[in-house]
């Protein structure tokens, strides 16, 4: 009843939009996967009820996080997609690289300014976390450590998505030389976890019916998208490792959404833009995507609230400084390919 009641709220929000929508009226976004999964996702819900509201039809493209930005990239010349969202660093390389225009949605004011590009380029849209998966119905107990994923039990049975194509292989990275200290660790690290590597994997999403199955035992994830494909996959548990000092920690990991450069249709970008970030939708974004609402204005105290805190429990969150991995950014990962040999 109360997501029913906070759509109504999303769709009066929009009850003034000026003149008459034609019905060919679209909007396309890009996005990084996660927040469409299963049979009722929160896009989904988003999607059907700002159409409603609009007339605006919603077509949805989804792929790895860096493969979003690579198809947009590649469209520079005649741009398809109107609203881009996906992982750091990659909307801060998007933004970079001028695929994304200014634009401040209705609501940023609610957003922290450590949330959102000083430029207008991008905002978060909703809160993550890194996070591992491990399949519960082979394994007693998750892995209590990075150095537990070297154990030869893991062989072929581990794998993470790819460095530089995907946001959650990005930060499995940045985690590791986090946890390790520093780079010469990390990637030495990363070495010898090579051994137990099946190999490489441009999307994250893709890793967790592999491990419900038990094809693999290990995988790495993100805690909105993990916790909302247990419905389907109910063999798999989230866990964090710790590294060599024995804490065990997670780095900040939004989704980011931005106004496409020369999007074919930016007026209805922006509205699109303003229907996620209004109050009513980031109200059910914790119940619905089982992620964390962007809002300073919203504060979540369902169940799935509690549930995701304590999977967190214990957990230090710490946020990468990501215009210097955007800076790094090429080299680190051309050390990954060289460190691993992928």
């Amino acid at each position: 009843m109360r997501k029913f009641v906070a759509m109504l709220g999303a769709a009066a929000l929009f009850a003034g939009l000026a003149g008459p929508v034609r019905a060919e009226e679209v909007v396309t976004i890009y996005s990084a996967d996660g927040l469409h999964d299963g049979a009722k996702s929160w896009y989904g819900d988003q999607f059907e009820a700002f159409t409603k509201a609009t007339g605006i039809r919603v077509q949805y493209i989804e792929a790895g996080s860096g493969g979003v930005v690579a198809r947009i990239s590649k469209e520079q010349s005649n741009p398809q997609a109107d609203v881009l969202v996906t992982l750091p660093p990659f909307i801060q390389r998007a933004a970079a690289a001028k695929l994304l225009q200014p634009y401040t949605p209705a609501g940023a004011d609610q957003v922290p300014a450590t949330s959102k590009d000083p430029a207008g380029a991008y905002i978060a849209l909703v809160n993550n976390y890194l996070s591992f998966i491990y399949d519960s119905a082979a394994l007693p107990k998750p892995p209590t450590s990075f150095e537990d994923l070297l154990a030869p039990q893991f062989k072929n049975k581990l794998q993470y998505s790819t460095p530089g194509q995907a946001g959650d292989g990005t930060a499995v990275m940045l985690q590791v030389i986090h946890a390790f200290g520093d780079k010469v660790a990390g990637f030495d690290y990363l070495k010898k976890l090579q051994t137990n590597n099946r190999g490489p994997s441009a999307s994250t999403g893709k890793l967790t019916a592999l491990v419900n199955k038990g094809e693999l035992l290990v995988s790495n994830g993100d805690l909105q998208m993990n916790i909302s494909q247990m419905a389907q996959n109910p063999n798999i548990q989230v866990f964090f490792p710790a590294g060599p000092d024995g804490k065990r920690s997670t780095l900040a990991l939004p989704y980011y959404a931005g106004l496409v450069t020369g999007a074919p249709h930016a007026a209805n970008g922006k509205k699109l833009l303003d229907w996620l970030l209004s109050k009513p939708a980031q109200e059910t974004v914790t119940d619905v995507a089982l992620g964390l609402p962007v809002r300073n204005d919203v504060t979540p105290s369902s169940e799935a609230y509690k549930n995701l805190m304590a999977k967190l429990e214990g957990v230090a969150i710490w946020t990468p400084d990501w215009n210097a991995v955007v800076a790094d950014f090429d080299a680190d990962v051309a050390r990954w390919h060289e460190a691993t040999g992928s």
